[in-house]
């Protein structure tokens, strides 16, 4: 299979990787809860199997040990076993095929520009028998703050920019696999609720994981539509705090 084939034009692509590279650089790690229980999510499916990966593909910081090779493309200062470093994208995987045993991704796959193209070469990286399970955010994450933030800037401007990430949706998931040729495709949703105080400690938290805005042509949020969108978040506080919603969608796949 010719690799380039995969891969998205730059001109249609709507994720900068740049940004992306330096916003994920930047990130201090202050809140890092949701990406660790993905992690730990992942961890755990895979120990329950009760088999040995020896070669191991490690996206997103899982943390997964006990096999003969790991190989990260993000690698962790805190990991107790330091894997071997890669630098590359989710869907430029540098690997030839047939590398790995398995491939495990924990928050990392929602900013891809070509998720289908980075399913279909995680596939091709993995071993006959070999497994792929990752765990990422889905398509109603922070409907909370999407809904607020689109509502006060039309509101303001009479019109609305790109804020926050296109995302898969649920329905969409088990398809993305079995078109890249997985079998045995599972795809599984938990949700997850967050309280905050108000918007802005959304933010803060945002930017501390690095999943700021890195859509092609963002423009600059008008200081009087945060403002506008900050009040219409704490409208929906009860008990002085705000939920909100965080969906995160599982993936299974075998390649036979």
């Amino acid at each position: 299979m010719d690799r380039s084939q995969t891969l998205a034009p730059a001109a249609a692509e709507p994720f900068d990787r740049a940004a992306r590279r330096q916003q994920r650089g930047r990130a201090d790690g202050t809140a890092d809860f949701l990406r660790a229980a993905i992690a730990a999510e992942l961890v755990d499916r895979v120990q329950a199997l009760d088999r040995k990966f020896a070669q191991v593909l490690d996206i997103g910081r899982t943390g997964i040990t006990g096999s003969d090779l790991t190989v990260a493309l993000e690698p962790s200062p805190q990991m107790a076993i330091q894997p071997i470093s890669v630098a590359g994208d989710e869907d430029r995987l540098p690997f030839a095929e047939s590398s790995f045993d398995l491939i495990a991704s924990a928050a990392a796959l929602h900013g891809v520009n070509d998720l289908p193209g980075a399913l279909i070469q995680a596939r091709r990286a993995l071993r006959p028998d070999g497994l792929f399970v990752a765990g990422f955010f889905g398509g109603t994450s922070l409907s909370e703050l999407r809904a607020d933030l689109l509502a006060a800037e039309v509101e303001l401007t009479g019109r609305a920019a790109g804020r926050i990430l296109p995302m898969v949706d649920t329905d969409m998931a088990a398809g993305l696999l079995q078109r890249a040729g997985f079998a045995d495709p599972v795809a599984e949703v938990d949700m997850i609720m967050v309280r905050y105080d108000d918007m802005f400690a959304v933010l803060r938290d945002l930017r501390a994981m690095g999943e700021g805005n890195i859509l092609h042509g963002r423009a600059p949020l008008r200081r009087d539509v945060l403002a506008h969108a900050a009040r219409r978040f704490a409208a929906r506080a009860q008990a002085g705090r705000i939920a909100v919603t965080v969906q995160v969608i599982y993936l299974t796949g075998w390649r036979r």
